[in-house]
């Protein structure tokens, strides 16, 4: 790239997962089939959310958003990868690669607020179970969503809009997979400083404050389910908070690993690793972590299966 302000770059090169052609195809055999069952998993939960009357509820309304939201971010990132596996010229247009950093951002935003929204949820659910429906209404729930939708998009606006006023005019050659912050500040010959401080601020906000709602919803919740007489109550209560924990465990662990730390402390190598967990990998499992020990989720799937079986 000649030296000069942003605006003369007309595409970036994703040098991608490794640099190695004998791991090229395995790696998209591998990676192929992580889009596969992303795609198969989180669009099942959806149709199947959608087609039973039990899972319309609150809770599995919100998951239904949160398979939305893996299934955009599998689909904003898999086919490029996936494509720059086999190709010799691993090119992004510049456009592209601000859409892509854009639509990652708003969505990861997304995913980790919702995390917090359900931990909520199931907070109103088991400490407050006779004002549920009230408090939880579906117009509440909407508004919920809504805000979410909004607070990610004006996120991820100031983060690609700081990035691409950037100059980067001593390599157009991406360290990574696909188009994120931290490797394009790497990239760029500009003074970075201010924007270090916007992600820092902006990230540790969103994170910080999902991570609290999620902290002190569980502190409350466990206070109740200890109070609990009945041992199948106490169970059944902490059944349906067990599949969230470990979904907000992966996901807040990866992703402030990622972001929350300075750029001075950056491995190339390492994120991308991490990008790979948080990005395909967490998409890919959410799934089956809120389907294998969720018996509703189970015993829709087996009715629609027999009405399935029956009307053929």
């Amino acid at each position: 790239m000649e030296e000069g302000n942003h605006s003369e770059a007309t595409e970036f090169i994703l040098s991608g997962l490794t640099d190695r052609p004998e791991l090229q195809v395995p790696l998209f055999v591998v990676f192929l089939l992580i889009n596969g069952i992303t795609l198969v998993g989180n669009g099942g939960m959806i149709l199947l959310i959608w087609v039973d009357p039990q899972l319309h509820t609150p809770m599995y309304f919100f998951l239904s958003n949160l398979s939305v939201c893996d299934l955009c971010i599998s689909l904003i990132i898999s086919p490029k990868m996936l494509l720059n596996l086999l190709a010799k010229r691993k090119s992004i247009s510049y456009t592209t690669c601000s859409v892509q950093m854009y639509l990652s951002i708003v969505f990861s935003d997304v995913e980790c607020l919702l995390l917090a929204v359900m931990a909520y949820d199931r907070f109103v659910a088991i400490c407050n179970p006779l004002l549920y429906m009230v408090t939880m209404s579906r117009h509440h729930c909407k508004q919920l969503v809504a805000g979410v939708y909004a607070v990610g998009v004006v996120d991820s606006m100031i983060h690609t809009c700081c990035t691409f006023q950037l100059s980067f005019c001593s390599s157009n050659i991406i360290n990574h997979f696909f188009c994120d912050v931290p490797p394009l500040l790497v990239l760029s010959c500009s003074d970075t400083r201010i924007n270090e401080i916007v992600m820092f601020a902006f990230i540790s906000c969103i994170t910080v404050s999902s991570f609290v709602t999620v902290l002190l919803s569980y502190v409350y919740i466990i206070s109740t389910i200890v109070q609990i007489h009945s041992a199948e109550r106490r169970r059944k209560a902490f059944s349906t908070c067990t599949f969230h924990l470990t979904a907000v465990v992966l996901f807040f662990g990866t992703f402030l690993f990622m972001y929350l730390r300075p750029t001075s402390n950056y491995s190339m190598d390492r994120d991308k690793v991490t990008s790979v967990f948080y990005m395909l990998v967490i998409p890919m499992l959410n799934p089956f972590i809120y389907s294998l020990r969720n018996t509703e989720v189970k015993d829709a799937l087996r009715n629609s299966m027999k009405k399935l079986l029956t009307n053929s």
